[in-house]
């Protein structure tokens, strides 16, 4: 017959020789029970899984659900979300998911497709395992209906999808998130709102200091590539004079650049923002006709090493915003 083994990391399971064969002492029993049903517990609580669509909600998802959720962004950072095609591996990461938050609106309607191969009719659109993270958020460019992708391009939807680059609609964005989280882990709700809020103070303070340093441009003429950045302008209180590309997706024509190039000249614009990913070529030939500088923001989390979290990517940008209106002299 085999002694009783000892393992080293586990004390509370080893009986000592008056214990065998006479059952635990009490004591030495609560102690069993309790440490075997923690065990289930703490495996539940590891084993919440979300799926984002992007980098941002990911951010803020991993923010409101803290060390109690796994939060996995299907589109790699830097990537464009809105032309995003997604790869094999993706069903895959659906697997086990609790919970899926997306932007909707149109941004990432890819998402349909996938889940609808994936087949958990839970995580599909109007079920308790999906989260839409626009809603309730006040909305910019709304159509009156839905817009046919173009020949080359991609449609916004039904109004400008980038809300999050409004860092004052976290507020909104985080409170669907911590719904969706409690509904998928009820027993948690408490810990979700704690969470949230410890977030929510630090964002206020730090927006605090982002409209301070902004405040002196109040009301500056910027021209941007991408349609993506009227929240931003909105929030902080800039003036979009001009957006380079006619559609999105759709490259300009130099027709369209002269045109331009006389509205900066008109509005005094100096500086011109784009994103990592899109073509530098007609902002700084842009800049160069009309004495503006270019800034290069990130749209979206991860598109700069700097904007690795969701309040990183203000920090990011609006420093990047401040160097460009400084060396133009705005």
């Amino acid at each position: 017959m085999h002694g009783a083994q000892k393992p080293v990391d586990r004390p509370w399971l080893t009986a000592d020789a008056n214990d065998r064969g006479s059952g635990c002492p009490p004591v030495k029993a609560l102690l069993l029970a309790t440490a075997l049903l923690l065990i289930p517990a703490q495996a539940t609580l590891a084993a919440i899984t979300i799926i984002t669509t992007t980098q941002d909600l990911e951010s803020l998802t991993k923010a409101v659900g803290g060390d109690l959720v796994q939060v996995v962004g299907l589109v790699p950072p830097a990537a464009n979300a809105e032309a995003y095609e997604p790869r094999p591996g993706d069903l895959l990461r659906l697997h086990g998911a609790a919970l899926i938050v997306r932007v909707g609106l149109g941004y990432d309607d890819w998402l349909d497709r996938l889940l609808a191969q994936h087949g958990d009719t839970r995580l599909m659109h109007g079920n308790p395992g999906q989260v839409d993270a626009s809603a309730g958020v006040p909305l910019l460019d709304v159509q009156s209906r839905s817009v046919e992708v173009q020949r080359g391009g991609h449609a916004h939807g039904l109004a400008n999808p980038h809300y999050w680059l409004d860092p004052a609609n976290a507020r909104t964005i985080t409170a669907s998130i911590a719904d969706g989280l409690a509904r998928v882990a009820p027993d948690q709700a408490a810990r979700f709102a704690a969470n949230r809020q410890d977030f929510l103070a630090t964002l206020d303070a730090r927006m605090a200091g982002w409209e301070v340093a902004l405040a002196p441009y109040a009301a500056t003429a910027i021209v941007t590539y991408h349609n993506g950045w009227a929240y931003f302008a909105r929030r902080f209180r800039l003036n979009i004079v001009a957006v380079i590309e006619p559609k999105e997706g759709v490259p300009p024509s130099p027709l369209r650049l002269a045109r331009i190039a006389g509205e900066m000249r008109a509005a005094g614009v100096k500086s011109v923002l784009i994103e990592p990913q899109e073509p530098r070529e007609p902002a700084d030939a842009l800049a160069a006709r009309c004495g503006a500088q270019v800034a290069v923001l990130a749209g979206s989390v991860g598109d700069l090493p700097a904007a690795a979290t969701y309040l990183a990517l203000f920090d990011t940008n609006i420093a990047a915003l401040l160097a460009s209106l400084n060396r133009s002299g705005a």
